[in-house]
This record gives C-alpha cells, structure tokens and sequence, in this order.
C-alpha cells in the first residue's frame, strides 16, 4: 500500500511543480502577470512549489525502503522522473495548445519505459 501511496503523492507534486515551473508562462500568455517584476513570478512560482514539496516530501519518505517502503532510493528517483515527464506532457498538451508532440518524444517515452523496468531488474 506505501507503494500506491508513494506514486499517488508524486503524482500530486508533480502537478504542483509543473504549474510552479510553467504557470507563469501561462499567465504571461494570457496577459495575466506582463506588468509582473521578476521578483513577483519568483515569489508565485514558490508559493505553489510549497505544496509541491507538502506532497514530495511525503512520498519519499512513505516509499523509501529504508522507512519500511517498497522502493530504493534509485527508484523512487526513476519513478519521479517517469512521472513528472507524463506529468508535464498532459498539463503542457492542456495549457500550451501550440506544444506539439513528435516521434522523438515518444521515443524517449520508451527509452524512460526501459529505464523503469532496468531499474526494477533484480
């Protein structure tokens, strides 16, 4: 169950950091924050990062197998990684209607299939 757990709270923070990262370019597109000072897009960016860490932080502590979870340390990362990737194609395919996906990229989605399954080899 610390698994489904671990993956679930991930799957939150990484929606948290995609729109921390990228949702003031959003904004921006949408004549939101063009007024704002840098120090002002930081500031936004850090406030939604902190619920971002409320949830990473969390699941790793719940999956590392050193705290009773299912996952190394080298998986947990993996897995974040696997997951913020998908993560950001749904949410950049969503707010950037513009952002195309090519041959190459679902090649990598591959390449981070078999870097999952590598990982979790005995």
């Amino acid at each position: 169950m610390n698994g489904i757990y671990t993956v679930v709270l991930l799957i939150g923070s990484n929606i948290f950091m995609t729109l921390a990262w990228y949702g003031h370019l959003k904004l921006q597109q949408m004549h939101v924050s063009d007024s704002w000072p840098l120090i002002a897009v930081i500031i936004f960016s850090w406030a939604i990062a902190f619920f971002e860490y409320s949830l990473q932080v969390p699941a790793n502590k719940i999956g590392f197998i050193g705290n009773g979870g299912p996952f190394t340390l080298v998986q947990l990362k993996v897995i974040q990684e696997v997951i913020s990737l998908t993560v950001f194609t749904a949410i950049a395919g969503m707010m950037f209607q513009g952002e195309q996906l090519h041959w190459n990229h679902f090649a990598a989605f591959l390449c981070l299939i078999a870097a999952v399954w590598l990982v979790f080899l005995k």
